[in-house]
């Protein structure tokens, strides 16, 4: 008994050895990851730092070469100079100054490097040189170009980079200051000696082909390498840090963690031998705690759940399911197929359907809806969720289903169509009175055109010729033509009224702007004219089309000016110079173009309704676009409120301000045709 009592000990020890073996391997492995992270972060930092001096040098010399210029004005007096600068900066091979046709006016090599342009002519290089001149135009400043290689005759050569400096006196170009730069001198010149000491430093490409080289470590497995960029205006190079790896060694708390990983092991190796002996007891009441708590849980739903074995046999069932098919659970545990709930007319199906589903095909897991017979005879609707059910093992033994009463659902769905379809009733008689109303309202004006110029007709009928003059009968075949336009105007504003309440899509064209004012030019006329106001109309040259229902944007306008007209009652003081004036302007409102050097562009049309009457006073301004509110003895209080429901349709927005020095200005906006097509505007609902 001593015997198996201890063997259950020897894995704990096992455990234990294989445990610190671990540790140590991966104690060493840290330690040496450690050491190279450290040595990797700070050379990427010293490359960093070379990069910095070597562009802080680059910007010592641009400052330089712009006084170079600054205090030589002519190429003679440029030379010595120039030949000075070359003496001091080492990394320059070769200085230029070029007028703006890239003419040479002087030039001068370094006395370090005499022999670099012998091989090949300097005109060569001149592509680099306009790639350089170019950025820097561009830039409004000193530019460099790509790097390229300059051979030389001893079979060798040199990998060399351009700088061109704009020179400008006077706000007028003086020409370009040219700079030819030897990488390898940069490296060697620019940088600081104490930092390369045992490095290789290198100007590498992309693909880590070495363009210019200052020093160079010996090839082996353990070297380091950073990469820094050197960003120039115009030009960006890869600058290569290497440096040796030094030999593996262990930091000095090595032990000291070896040792303390030794002891926690081993508490926690006693640990587990204390717990060794209560781990069956816990375990055991857990799982009896677990079996209580789904248990209660399952006895609280009133989802029923059901379990099949892969027979179709019943193996549980939780009392949810038993209260919704009458039957307790001594008498559905151990039934099969068909099942008792199973309506007597639907057996054959349900026979059909179960036999597919346990013949192994995929189950839907989203659900399925079936109808269950309680045991009293009632039917009732439910909703079948199957999910396989899977073992311990892994093993299919059965399948777990989730069944849902539909009855109270079905229930409410009925009273919610009941209730939808009282309100769809609601809405059409409130819709009725709506298209009552807009159609009163908007019809008043064409008809009373109509019977203005039908009165007009009978005048001229009755007077017939005078003095022998040619009948009347143009005037009347105007008058008649007149008529007719008016009455096909009022056909179409029952036709947009019906649309209107229909909710349906208005027909948008693209409208000239003087065409909105042809349209009702003439009612605005007589009404101008009966009142003694003068009508005023200003389009702005160049306003672009709109987008719009020409029919009822001609509708806002009409309401617009007979309220200005009627703002302005005889005996009113008029303008400046006596008149009564009703002003009618039509502009493009300038906006800035999305696209870059697009300049601006209109995306509106504003049209403006300016009377010279009193004003509103504020108790009128506040309800001016409440529906049914109006200041007239015969008004409806419609007007203003379907002008701003056409407005807001199109896209746009209907306001109103004072106009000085007194009177009122309605304005509102329309869409520019063409910025709707381009990108549509969003429709808003009727």
């Amino acid at each position: 008994m001593s015997r198996a009592l201890k063997s259950p000990r020897w894995p704990l020890w096992g455990a234990l050895l294989l445990l610190v073996a671990a540790l140590l391997a991966v104690l060493v492995f840290l330690a040496a990851e450690y050491e190279v992270g450290r040595d990797q972060a700070a050379l990427d930092q010293d490359a960093t730092t070379v990069v910095g001096e070597i562009r802080s040098a680059l910007l010592r010399n641009v400052q330089t070469l712009q006084s170079l210029n600054a205090f030589s004005p002519t190429p003679t007096g440029w030379d010595a100079p120039a030949a000075e600068l070359l003496a001091q900066r080492r990394e320059l091979v070769r200085l230029e100054w070029r007028d703006p046709a890239m003419q040479v006016l002087a030039q001068r090599l370094s006395p370090y490097r005499p022999d670099v342009f012998d091989l090949l002519p300097r005109s060569q290089a001149l592509p680099e040189v306009r790639q350089a001149c170019d950025a820097a135009l561009r830039l409004s400043g000193p530019a460099y170009s790509a790097s390229y290689f300059w051979p030389k005759r001893d079979g060798r050569g040199l990998e060399v980079m351009e700088l061109c400096l704009p020179l400008s006196e006077a706000g007028e170009s003086r020409g370009f200051l040219i700079a030819t730069y030897s990488l390898p001198a940069m490296l060697a010149e620019l940088t600081d000696a104490a930092t390369l000491r045992g490095r290789g430093l290198s100007f590498v490409e992309s693909d880590g082909a070495r363009l210019a080289v200052h020093s160079v470590v010996p090839l082996q497995r353990r070297t380091l390498s950073a990469h820094a960029l050197l960003d120039l205006p115009g030009h960006t190079l890869l600058l290569q840090l290497e440096s040796p790896r030094r030999a593996l060694g262990l930091f000095p708390n090595v032990l000291t963690g070896v040792v303390g990983a030794l002891s926690l092991a081993l508490l926690a190796v006693l640990a587990l031998l204390a717990r060794d002996m209560r781990r069956r007891q816990r375990a055991e009441q857990r799982a009896a705690d677990a079996l209580a708590f789904r248990k209660a849980m399952e006895d609280s739903l009133v989802t029923g759940l059901r379990a099949r074995d892969m027979s179709g046999r019943i193996t549980y069932v939780n009392p949810a399911f038993c209260q919704m098919v009458g039957l307790s659970a001594e008498q559905l545990v151990g039934s099969g197929l068909p099942a008792p709930w199973w309506p007597p007319e639907l057996v054959d199906e349900y026979q059909q359907r179960q036999a597919v589903r346990l013949a192994g095909q995929t189950l839907p897991r989203e659900g399925y809806e079936s109808v269950f017979r309680r045991s009293d005879g009632t039917r009732f609707p439910v909703l079948i969720i199957e999910a396989p059910l899977i073992d311990a093992q892994g093993v299919q033994t059965g399948y777990m289903s989730a069944i849902i009463d539909l009855t109270e659902q079905r229930r409410i769905e009925e009273l919610n169509r009941a209730s939808q379809d009282k309100l769809q009733a609601t809405a059409r008689l409130a819709t009725v009175g709506e298209m009552a109303s807009l159609i009163s309202h908007e019809l008043n004006q064409p008809l009373a055109a109509i019977a203005s110029y039908a009165s007009g007709t009978l005048n001229l009928l009755q007077q017939g010729p005078q003095r022998g003059e040619d009948p009347v009968g143009d005037d009347i075949e105007r008058a008649i033509r007149r008529i007719a336009e008016q009455a096909e105007r009022a056909g179409r504003v029952i036709r947009g009224v019906a649309d209107f309440v229909r909710r349906r899509d208005q027909v948008r064209e693209a409208v000239e702007p003087h065409l909105l004012i042809e349209g009702i030019s003439t009612l605005l006329t007589l009404q101008a004219k009966k009142r003694g106001i003068r009508l005023q109309v200003e389009i702005a040259p160049g306003t672009p089309r709109v987008w719009c229902d020409r029919t009822m944007v001609e509708q806002v306008l009409l309401n617009l000016a007979r309220n200005g007209m009627q703002a302005m009652p005889l005996g009113d003081p008029g303008t400046a110079s006596g008149l009564r004036v009703l002003r009618i302007a039509i502009a493009p409102v300038m906006g800035e173009a999305h696209e870059p050097g697009a300049g601006r562009c209109a995306r509106w049309v504003r049209v403006d309704v300016i009377d010279h009457g009193q004003g509103l006073p504020p108790e009128v301004a506040q309800r001016l676009f409440t529906p049914f509110f109006t200041t007239k003895a015969e008004g409806m209080g419609l007007g203003l409120s379907l002008c701003r429901t056409v407005v807001e349709q199109h896209g746009g927005a209907l306001h109103f301000e004072p106009a000085l020095p007194r009177g009122t200005r309605f304005s509102f906006t329309l869409p520019v045709a063409e910025a709707h097509a381009a990108q549509p505007l969003e429709a808003h609902a009727a």
